[in-house]
């Protein structure tokens, strides 16, 4: 009996341990724990085709994938593609400038890893429609992605649990409303070192569980970031920010709260004048307070390890750095950048994306061969003594790493 128990011990220790592995190093807040597509198959995007073999349509179309990259460019879409359950998506692995998914959204099924993938709307989609949604669903992290020319919302995120968009662009949504995000009752979502940028308002609206934590918000027009405004309860930490205003800037950084949104707020700053330098003051309990929040003390809601929270001054220079899919910038994002470092005196809140310059061509690549098409190119398989032959060592686990080697590879491409 006593070797039973001690053997269900273990394998109880074991699944806790698999369990809490990151989606990769340097996941952060309550999604960090999305599987994505471990263990999984592997699918080559092969083309730019909006749907048919070797298309982004058919590669997200089942759980249980990690989607691999062997062109870089513009998929022009025309209805929105529902990405399956369980499915990691490697936008690091597309070759040249990497590769942008135009003219409609994306919606996710849940425990989904995104990395390094541009997704852009178009005035040609439904009136009504948001970019990314997130909707009804667990576990899932974004990171290092550009979401722009949303025509209701760039991104919609509503009852879901445990999301985490980090060192992304949410920016330039287009008309009809031209707003940022809406986060509907998630119950836990991270927002962490993001920039929001030329949105009229909803950087994000946050009727939610959400904790804000070094993010810069540039350009807003009304508002910038926005309580949920309710008779709901709802929960915000909002840490370590930096609200910049430009040329289309009103007078609120914050607003639409009411008493039922309760904010925790430390160490956020913002810089009002305009004038291409960097020099504004550190927000106050009473800037929120002004706009009917009601103030609270202490975090409540703690996935971002507190060790990792910069100051609000790091956090603009990080995203300057790296925000969106910064492993190869295409001319809206550099653009885009280029608004936020002119400090106040650039940057336009667009009525289509044609006003913005639409979306240009994006220079592809040849990928590496990949001879057993486990998504490990030969050269690295043969420098970490794998077999470039047999496709089952991309799912073994690396020793010691929790990660497979697949895993393991696609880390190595990333600036973290």
């Amino acid at each position: 009996m006593k070797n039973i128990i001690i053997a269900i011990s273990l394998l109880v220790s074991c699944h806790a341990t698999i369990a809490q592995q990151l989606a990769f190093p340097g996941a952060e807040g309550f999604g960090r724990f999305a599987t994505g597509g471990r263990g999984g198959s592997v699918y080559h995007v092969t083309n730019l085709d909006d749907a048919g073999p070797g298309s982004f349509r058919d590669a997200v179309s089942q759980p249980m994938r990690t989607v691999i990259f062997d062109v870089g460019g513009v998929i022009n879409i025309k209805d929105k593609i529902k990405v399956a359950a369980k499915v990691t998506i490697a936008g690091q692995t597309a070759p040249g400038e990497g590769i942008v998914v135009y003219g409609n959204g994306v919606s996710f099924s849940g425990d989904d890893v995104v990395r390094y993938m541009r997704f852009r709307g178009s005035i040609n989609m439904p009136k009504g429609a948001c970019v990314v949604v997130v909707d009804s669903v667990k576990n899932v992290i974004l990171d290092h992605i550009s979401v722009e020319w949303g025509r209701w919302d760039d991104m919609h995120i509503k009852e879901s649990d445990n999301v985490t968009v980090q060192y992304s662009i949410i920016g330039e949504p287009i008309d009809p409303q031209r707003f940022g995000a809406l986060f509907e009752n998630p119950t836990h979502v991270t927002i962490f070192g993001c920039l929001w940028i030329d949105n009229q308002s909803r950087n994000p609206k946050a009727k939610a569980g959400i904790e804000y934590i070094n993010n810069v918000v540039y350009n807003w027009g009304v508002d910038g970031f926005v309580g949920g405004h309710s008779g709901a309860q709802h929960y915000q930490d909002v840490i370590g920010n930096y609200f910049i205003a430009g040329p289309n800037s009103g007078k609120n950084f914050v607003g639409e709260f009411e008493t039922t949104d309760h904010v925790y707020q430390n160490g956020n700053y913002v810089d009002m004048d305009k004038d291409g330098t960097l020099n504004g003051r550190m927000v106050a309990d009473s800037d929120f307070a002004r706009a009917k929040a009601s103030i609270v003390q202490s975090r409540q809601n703690a996935a971002v390890n507190a060790a990792n929270i910069q100051s609000a001054q790091n956090a603009y220079l990080n995203i300057i750095a790296t925000a969106g899919a910064s492993l190869q910038r295409d001319a809206v994002d550099k653009r885009i950048i280029g608004y936020l470092t002119s400090l106040g005196r650039d940057g336009k809140i667009f009525k289509t994306e044609a006003d913005a310059g639409g979306q240009g061509k994006i220079a592809g690549g040849s990928a590496p061969k990949d001879t057993d098409g486990d998504g490990i190119p030969d050269e690295w398989e043969i420098t970490q003594h794998l077999n470039p032959n047999n496709p089952a060592d991309g799912k073994t686990m690396a020793k010691g790493s929790g990660y497979t080697n697949l895993e393991m590879y696609l880390n190595s491409l990333t600036n973290r």
